[in-house]
């Protein structure tokens, strides 16, 4: 079984957030960049605890980027992809990597193609579902976990109140949520052997965005909290009536 993973970069969840080119850009200096953790840690892991268990499978990863993507795939990499293809093009929106990503899809034959939920940056996720479209593949989004036998993909996810268990036939593109694999360190021996394997990069197809940032904008500062005294029941039950705002 061939399995295509899809990564991307993020920055830290401890990076600090800021904007610059009038609001419309990431500030990215001094910022920490990871494997989106749904991609790492869900989508990813899964995928070699599929190859594990079927030592015939292969694992390719694909990401949208520049050079500075490399780090992140080559992290990919040790964690146990087996080879990876970095589009040289910057991520501008969900159809355009999509596209991309797409376009590698469909040359290299793969039975399964894994995503994140979402990323946890832009918190979109729709690129699996335009990927599934693209590719005319099935789609199941938001799943917790996914057994593989023969040609056939169980596949489960939550719903309001329960559980939904679907069975799809490969090919198939799945997004992935928590719940699906236990997260992993990579080790020496792996991080030793992603240095060496396989690394393509591949220039982009002729795709546009169809959307564009207009401006980003910061969630307002907390308000300061205000103490109201045991003994003052009216007063409080004004505030509430009056000041209090259901979020």
């Amino acid at each position: 079984m061939k399995i295509l993973v899809c990564i991307s970069k993020t920055p830290d969840t401890t990076a600090k957030i800021a904007f610059a080119d009038n609001n419309t850009k990431f500030a990215e200096a001094g910022v920490q960049w990871i494997i989106n953790p749904y991609d790492e840690w869900y989508a990813l892991v899964r995928a070699i605890e599929l190859k594990e268990a079927d030592a015939g499978s292969s694992i390719h990863l694909v990401t949208v980027g520049g050079a500075d993507a490399e780090p992140i795939i080559r992290k990919a990499l040790a964690l146990g992809g087996d080879e990876a293809i970095r589009i040289n093009a910057d991520p501008a929106d969900p159809y355009q990597v999509a596209s991309q990503i797409a376009d590698i899809a469909k040359a290299g034959g793969y039975d399964l193609v894994l995503t994140g939920k979402e990323t946890i940056d832009y918190n979109n996720g729709s690129v699996g579902g335009m990927l599934a479209e693209l590719l005319d593949m099935p789609y199941v989004a938001l799943a917790t976990s996914l057994q593989i036998a023969g040609t056939t993909a169980t596949v489960k996810r939550e719903i309001e109140g329960g559980e939904e268990t679907l069975e799809a036939s490969l090919p198939l593109v799945v997004s992935c949520q928590k719940g699906m694999a236990e997260a992993r360190i990579p080790n020496m021996r792996g991080i030793m052997a992603a240095r060496t394997k396989p690394l393509k990069v591949v220039e982009p197809a002729a795709t546009e965005a169809l959307t564009q940032v207009a401006a980003f904008g910061l969630p307002p500062a907390k308000a300061g909290v205000k103490l109201v005294s045991p003994d003052n029941v009216e007063e409080l039950v004004r505030m509430l009536h009056e000041e209090a705002r259901v979020i």
